[in-house]
């Protein structure tokens, strides 16, 4: 959180540690409902929205394929007409590699990598030929200095500066009408909400219609205020329904920010509406471009010119989101290879011991509370299986089979989850997936922990922080569902994919202790 903390008196713990409150007794099962929406909420959700396209990484990732190409075609020109009569020589890869990264360094600095950029692809392709022709002249100049201009080749340092030119101008040719095609379906446009309405959210409209960023999107306005200071339209866009109504929108269409129009002073006004919307897994930004209060320049992010303050962050976005979409693949793929021999026997045991499939499929919460259908070895007898888990499994459960008590002490039962995470459905490491009707003391999850949604802001995961602290299994208490959402909110907001080599490797003792698995 940033430095405004201390002037309003809202921190992230603050918001935290009142939304997480066990002991609350407040009853949530409205959480888990859908709400009814406005007609004009009801329109902007059931438009057809793809999936968003981080222009970060679409930067980042033609930043690497240039490097590599202007490197590589100095190289491969090296191999090909110099090695096979001269040798090797260390100084013609060195060459390649150094200029790559100042080519790339210097085509940032010169903005030829935003989207806008890549958009435009004749006027700013003239400027990245203008650049590459200055970097090569460059080149020769500072071999003419240093007196090693003899050490090189003349055609290979002409044929290479063709060569690398025509290769960016072919890789740009290829990226320039996907980013077009990208920004036409919004894909690289962030879905914003307005949180509040009247003179300030106008003002802020104002301000983001008129900055230098084009890469948000206006969805429309939500606000609890009912009279004349929140008109129904303001700037053009509607006012779409209250806050509540907001968390509801946000699960049935894609949002990636919300920048709440509020004054800092409006401490409690703030804070019951950070209660509710820190459970979805979007950007939260509090407008700062009209506030008298200033803070130190690092305590803003911008969109354009406008100064925002970052309240929550996205847990996972840009290159963590696509570190961890590898992480989880590649792992994914080589545990079901490791894994074959033991999932085959297991589905073998399970059809000796008992009449019924192999496999079982329970509907479950994933990421952002939608359902998915998760796959598990069946354990129970058949016609006994508790779909919505209704009823927890308790000790010398008789629904259990002989081979279920052994799968589900040593979490067998849930290797075929691997195919969920290939699916995307999953991830290796998050909170664990809950059906739909678990319980604990007799209640439902989510009137047991206030703010037990916030732990579907990730994908939920085969094993996760709270499981490898012993917090598996059985929750006959309200203390065990408790614990279990404070680690996974805990792994939330401490993700790093090195937490999730150490939470897979600790996953094996774990299982050693498998005193409330049943």
């Amino acid at each position: 959180m940033p430095d405004f903390d201390a002037v309003s008196g809202i921190s992230k713990r603050q918001v935290l540690a009142s939304a997480v409150d066990a002991g609350s007794g407040i009853p949530r099962t409205a959480a888990a409902k859908q709400r009814d929406l406005s007609k004009e909420a009801m329109q902007e959700a059931a438009s057809h929205v793809s999936g968003f396209i981080s222009p970060v990484v679409v930067a980042g990732v033609l930043r690497i394929l240039e490097a590599v190409l202007i490197a590589l075609t100095g190289f491969v020109l090296y191999l090909t007409y110099i090695y096979p009569t001269e040798g090797w020589f260390w100084s013609y890869p060195a060459v390649a590699v150094t200029t790559a990264l100042t080519a790339v360094l210097t085509f940032q600095i010169a903005g030829l990598y935003r989207m806008q950029a890549l958009r435009a692809f004749l006027v700013n392709n003239i400027r990245l030929v203008l650049i590459w022709a200055g970097l090569f002249a460059s080149l020769a100049v500072l071999a003419f200095f240093l007196k090693v201009g003899e050490e090189f080749s003349r055609v290979w340092f002409a044929s290479w500066a063709f060569a690398g030119l025509s290769s960016i101008i072919a890789a740009r040719l290829i990226a320039a009408p996907m980013v077009r095609n990208w920004t036409a379906e919004g894909r690289l446009d962030r879905r914003t909400v307005i949180v509040g309405g009247g003179k300030r959210a106008e003002d802020l409209i104002g301000a983001l219609e008129a900055s230098a960023a084009k890469d948000v999107s206006i969805c429309g306005l939500f606000d609890d205020r009912k009279d004349e200071r929140s008109p129904s339209n303001v700037a053009g866009y509607q006012k779409l329904g209250t806050v509540d109504e907001l968390v509801e929108f946000a699960r049935r269409s894609r949002v990636d920010l919300l920048i709440v129009a509020l004054p800092i002073t409006a401490e409690t006004r703030l804070l019951q509406m950070l209660k509710k919307l820190w459970v979805l897994p979007v950007d939260i930004r509090l407008s700062a471009h009209t506030n008298r209060l200033r803070f130190r320049p690092r305590s803003y992010s911008y969109i354009g010119n406008v100064p925002l303050l970052d309240v929550f962050d996205r847990p996972l976005a840009d290159w963590d989101y696509v570190i961890k979409w590898i992480f989880d693949k590649a792992v994914a793929g080589l545990g079901l290879l490791l894994f074959s021999p033991v999932m085959l026997v297991t589905a073998l045991a399970i059809k000796l011991d008992s009449e019924g499939p192999v496999f079982f499929r329970q509907k479950r919460y994933g990421f952002n509370n939608e359902l998915i259908e998760v796959w598990k070895f069946r354990s129970m007898h058949t016609g006994q299986c508790d779909a919505t888990a209704s009823k927890l499994v308790t000790k010398n459960d008789p629904r259990v089979t002989r081979v279920g008590r052994f799968i589900r002490r040593t979490s067998i039962d849930e290797l075929p989850q691997f195919f969920n995470v290939l699916t995307g459905e999953l991830s290796l490491v998050g909170p664990r997936p809950h059906a739909l009707s678990a319980k604990a003391a007799n209640r439902l999850y989510e009137e047991v922990v206030d703010g037990y949604f916030a732990r579907h802001r990730v994908k939920p995961g085969i094993t996760g922080w709270a499981q490898i602290n012993g917090w598996r299994g059985e929750t006959d208490t309200s203390d065990k569902i408790q614990r279990r959402v404070e680690h996974d909110l805990y792994y939330i907001e401490n993700w790093s994919v090195f937490f999730d080599i150490y939470i897979l490797a600790m996953t094996p003792f774990s299982l050693l202790n498998g005193e409330n698995a049943y």
